[in-house]
């Protein structure tokens, strides 16, 4: 895959990269790219360019679908697996299809616990109240603008833990007030997508060695 502003790829744990392109992050599997260990060669010229690591792309085909399919894990695994859910989960198609159905109430149950919220706080992350919340618990299925922004939720929750390392690390900075989100912390500008996105964004910073 080609950039003309160039590509930046910072490898994460759990088989999880963000890679940049023109100041575009994406979050992709680990095997997006494959780092050879090869330099590239000094000009020619003489002139002293700092050498990087060489990147041999593998097949396009295989590697994006690696990327999708590892996010995927990560994000199901945060919302408890497939076995919460009773049905196989490999695709993007599975999981809309999950939403839409409206995911089991044991997931709230899973959330909280992968992210060490309590309810209340949890209802703030999705701008729900906390007695709705509750209801959703003792219910079957959770309605589907429930389900996609716990999805959110878990999407978030699982690039922290790539970022940041393990799950403690994650979920206290997520709590915490961060100056690159004016001030506010993460878990509390999630309740809209856009918020999410700004999130995101803070994490690729992370990942690619800023402090944030």
């Amino acid at each position: 895959m080609m950039c003309a502003a160039g590509s930046v790829r910072v490898k994460l744990k759990g088989g999880l990269a963000f890679s940049a392109c023109g100041g575009v992050r994406f979050l992709v599997s680990a095997s997006f790219w494959r780092t050879s260990g090869r330099r590239r060669a000094r000009p020619s010229n003489g002139s002293h360019q700092p050498q990087v690591p060489y990147l041999d792309a593998a097949p396009f085909g295989a590697t994006m679908s690696d990327s999708m399919a590892s996010e995927l894990r990560a994000i199901v695994d945060e919302l408890g697996g497939e076995a919460v859910f009773g049905r196989r989960l490999k695709r993007d198609t599975d999981l809309q299809t999950a939403i839409r159905e409206g995911f089991p109430q044991r997931v709230i149950e899973e959330v909280m616990e992968a992210a060490d919220l309590s309810i209340k706080e949890l209802a703030a992350c999705l701008d729900l109240s906390p007695r709705s919340l509750q209801r959703r618990r003792r219910e079957g299925r959770l309605a589907r603008y429930e389900s996609d922004r716990i999805y959110r939720l878990a999407r978030i929750v699982a690039l922290a833990k790539s970022a940041l390392g393990n799950r403690d690390a994650a979920t206290r900075w997520l709590k915490r007030p961060n100056r690159a989100l004016g001030g506010k912390a993460p878990l509390t500008v999630i309740d809209t997508e856009i918020g999410a996105r700004a999130v995101e964004n803070v994490l690729g910073r992370i990942a690619f060695g800023g402090v944030s």
